[in-house]
């Protein structure tokens, strides 16, 4: 199964409305920069996770690019309740950030 795309703009909209973003990058990278917000949730953690709580809500998908939740968009939705609508941010947090949207950075 695959999920529908889109754009950063779309998705920050929607997450203003309720929807759940999730990074599915790894701590470490997650952690250097994200999108405000955003909930980490890693794709070698993904087996374990539990979707219950997000039963029936909008859910958003995002990596770096766009490229690992293309990739695994299956996996992704196969966690999934029937009642959620998902999501994948097209071009990623790179999209996001060069779209202008806010993200915070790790300050060193």
């Amino acid at each position: 199964m695959s999920l529908p795309t889109i754009n950063p703009a779309q998705a920050r909209h929607l997450v203003e409305k309720g929807a759940i973003l999730i990074d599915i990058r790894e701590p470490d990278e997650h952690d250097r920069e994200r999108i405000v917000g955003a909930r980490n949730l890693p794709l070698s953690k993904l087996d374990e996770a539990d979707f219950a709580a997000h039963q029936g809500k909008q859910v958003i998908f995002h990596c770096k690019s766009g490229a690992r939740t293309q990739i695994n968009a299956s996996r992704l939705a196969s966690k999934l309740d029937r009642s959620c609508e998902a999501f994948i941010v097209e071009g990623g947090l790179d999209a996001w950030r060069k779209a202008g949207l806010p993200v915070e950075s790790e300050r060193r």
